[in-house]
């Protein structure tokens, strides 16, 4: 039987560095990110009497707000990297996070904290995260 999911983008804008990185990416700039969500339902039915995995709505209320409100127009740094510190004196926007924040790492953040936590009584989880950096350059991860 196939398998349904839910799908929904978002863009934010963020600054960020990554710590140890062998090039340009080891100076402050930023990107244009385009957030992928894919949803799946626990219920062996999949889908919802109304016959949908979960409503777009849901996913933009729980998922895309929180991009929102943490992560949009902000300069997100790993707590480890010696320059958080200043950084953080110099603007309140900087957001320390317990990683490098590599496309990686930031799809990784989502997929197994953010998406728990926010999915919480939809009978649905998220099974993907597709993080694009520009659109050329991604990073997925799958449940």
């Amino acid at each position: 039987m196939p398998k349904f999911t839910a799908e929904r983008f978002h863009d934010f804008s963020a600054g960020h560095r990554v710590f140890g990185h062998e090039g340009h990416c080891a100076r402050l700039h930023g990107h244009n990110y385009r957030v992928h969500f894919i949803i799946g339902s626990n219920s062996e039915d999949q889908l919802d009497d109304v016959g949908r995995v979960l409503d777009f709505s849901i996913i933009k209320d729980r998922l895309c707000e929180w991009l929102e409100t943490h992560w949009d127009h902000k300069f997100l740094i790993w707590s480890e990297d010696p320059w958080a510190v200043e950084l953080a004196k110099l603007d309140s926007s900087v957001v320390w996070l317990p990683f490098n924040p590599t496309a990686e790492n930031l799809a990784e953040w989502l997929l197994v904290v953010v998406g728990p936590a926010e999915l919480v009584g939809t009978g649905c989880n998220l099974i993907s995260v597709k993080i694009e950096e520009t659109r050329k350059c991604s990073a997925t991860i799958l449940l």
